[in-house]
């Protein structure tokens, strides 16, 4: 693996652990550094396509009681992160808010010389 995809790979682990800290303390500022505004989301935990934007999905996070403040430990891991190039990449990790487990594919893309999530699709499985 040559440099540049060493500090992609770390620089994405960056990005993810940052995404876990945004989502299990539901803060907005650290949600705003690792989404990027133009990002959707997706999902069919439900056996129907859903597509979300960004802008939405912030406002469920600005709404729930933080899994942080409810006293949750946090139970999340990167379980890989596979590169498409030096400026992006796919991380897969699972993690728990509150009583429900989600698996999550987080396409991130470099912008401004930071990777951002460009796009995620989800599916709870607990």
């Amino acid at each position: 693996m040559s440099n540049v995809s060493i500090q992609s790979v770390e620089s994405i682990s960056q990005a993810v652990e940052l995404y876990f800290q945004a989502l299990h303390e539901c803060d907005l500022a650290k949600f705003d550094q690792v989404f990027h505004p133009w990002s959707s989301l997706f999902d069919s935990t439900t056996g129907i396509f859903t597509a979300m934007p960004v802008a939405e999905y912030r406002e469920v996070i600005l709404n729930r009681r933080s899994p942080k403040s409810a006293g949750q430990a946090r139970e999340d891991q990167l379980i890989s992160i596979d590169l498409l190039s030096s400026d992006a990449g796919v991380a897969k990790v699972q993690l728990r808010i509150h009583d429900k487990v989600f698996v999550d594919h987080l396409n991130f893309a470099r912008v401004d010389g930071r990777f951002m999530i460009a796009a995620k699709i989800w599916h709870e499985v607990v």
